[in-house]
């Protein structure tokens, strides 16, 4: 059967919404799904679920102008529907508003009552015939909920915060990196030239590849099957880089997660020594084998465990040179590639991520050796998430201290902090928004 790009959008933002599943797992699913639907209903659907979720506060704003419903009592397909229409209608050029209004007319039509048909439908006509209403202030202008641009028009000044929110609510770059135990970046570039329409080195990562206007999903691409490459932002990369593990070394990625670190930490490391990979989904770490099976990389050892819970018996009894704790958080950095975190983070859950992190911190430092790397690392630009963590840590770890940080032409001056923390900013640099420590412990 067709894909209806419409429908297919509508059933990810419903799922959304009654959170199952994150975005990026939701999307994921449904590439596995999607079979031989085209190329063209693919990018269709995938713009409206992104933009709907960027601009989901000044949509709301229109479609609380044009309804004689309040928001909170509309049905929430009902209003994904009206959401999918505004966006069609205002922020997409390519598609006439009539379209938008009769696909969101048919899409009512299928999950509501008829009078409800008849309100998506005056809701719509009324945004169609235009202009829409203006902003009621900066955070609907930007889509971005008021508590977190407070905050940084605060932190940064407004000039800056403004320019943060641009960022998250643009398209970023595919950006790859080149799995070196098997390609050279200059390679796979080649190989990829004639699948997108603008290809470039990444500024800082030597594996790193931006790619714009990707002809066909990443999949699909050269050298994906040889295990050419991993798909990674260039903060990401640089993290793995500021952990620098060597060959022969024994190394924990704590929270492995599908493997992403886990492989360029593995790279790192040119295959050789012991990497163990540790998370809690048994799952996640199922994919995470079979990625290092195409990579081509056999010194990982997977190790299922929540690190809220005590380590497993004998687990303990190892010490590792280097450790990497990609720790759960808020995903505040990375707005611009899941913007769904934007609508389920609060401030309140800042604090609660605070001290879960400190926890796992607290948890696997025994497993540090003595001269051993500890590094801390999260997709969030929150001082709660960051450098207060590492505070908090040192103040009742004292056998463990700031390591030096490096800084090459890898790891570049601007990306270190006055107190040696790595810290990108996605208005800056064009990367996503990450944080890490460098520690080391001393005794």
């Amino acid at each position: 059967m067709p894909l209806d790009p419409r429908k297919s959008a509508l059933c990810i933002l419903n799922r959304l919404d009654s959170a199952e599943k994150t975005l990026d797992i939701l999307m994921d699913e449904f590439r596995e799904s999607e079979g031989s639907s085209a190329k063209r209903d693919r990018a269709l659907m995938q713009a409206l679920v992104y933009g709907v979720l960027r601009h989901r506060l000044r949509i709301d704003g229109i479609i609380s102008r044009f309804s004689k419903i309040a928001l909170p009592k509309i049905e929430p397909d009902v209003l994904n529907i009206l959401r999918i229409g505004i966006f069609q209608i205002g922020f997409m050029d390519r598609i006439p508003p009539s379209a938008a209004v009769n696909t969101a007319v048919d899409m009512a039509k299928s999950v509501s009552a008829p009078w409800t048909v008849r309100f998506v439908n005056a809701v719509l006509r009324k945004a169609s015939t235009g202009p829409l209403p203006p902003a009621s202030g900066l955070a609907d202008e930007k889509s971005i909920p008021q508590w977190l641009l407070s905050r940084w028009i605060q932190r940064f000044g407004k000039n800056d915060a403004l320019a943060v929110c641009d960022a998250v609510n643009s398209v970023p770059p595919i950006t790859l990196r080149t799995n070196t135990l098997r390609a050279s970046r200059s390679l796979l570039m080649t190989s990829l030239l004639e699948h997108a329409g603008k290809i470039a080195p990444t500024d800082f990562s030597p594996e790193g590849i931006c790619l714009t206007s990707l002809r066909e999903a990443v999949f699909n691409l050269p050298g994906f099957e040889e295990g050419f490459f991993q798909v990674q932002d260039e903060a990401a990369q640089l993290a793995g880089h500021f952990l620098s593990p060597k060959p022969g070394e024994t190394v924990l990625d704590a929270c492995a997660g599908l493997g992403g670190k886990t492989g360029h930490l593995a790279q790192l490391m040119n295959n050789k020594g012991i990497l163990y990979a540790m998370d809690r989904d048994l799952q996640k770490l199922t994919t995470l084998e079979k990625e290092m099976k195409r990579l081509g990389i056999s010194i990982v050892r997977t190790c299922p465990h929540d690190l809220s819970s005590p380590l497993p018996e004998g687990f303990s009894a190892l010490s590792f040179d280097r450790i990497l704790l990609d720790a759960p958080c808020s995903g505040l950095g990375v707005l611009r590639r899941n913007p769904d975190a934007k609508w389920r983070a609060s401030k309140d859950d800042l604090n609660r991520l605070h001290e879960n992190q400190l926890h796992l911190l607290s948890r696997i430092a025994p497993l540090v050796k003595l001269s051993g790397i500890l590094v801390y690392v999260v997709c969030s630009t929150e001082p709660e998430e960051n450098e207060n963590v590492i505070d908090d840590f040192l103040k009742s770890h004292p056998g463990f201290k700031p390591a030096p940080a490096i800084t090459t032409k890898v790891i570049p001056e601007s990306c270190i902090s006055e107190n040696g923390f790595f810290r990108t900013y996605p208005h800056q640099l064009s990367m996503d928004g990450f944080f890490a420590a460098r520690l080391q412990r001393i005794s």
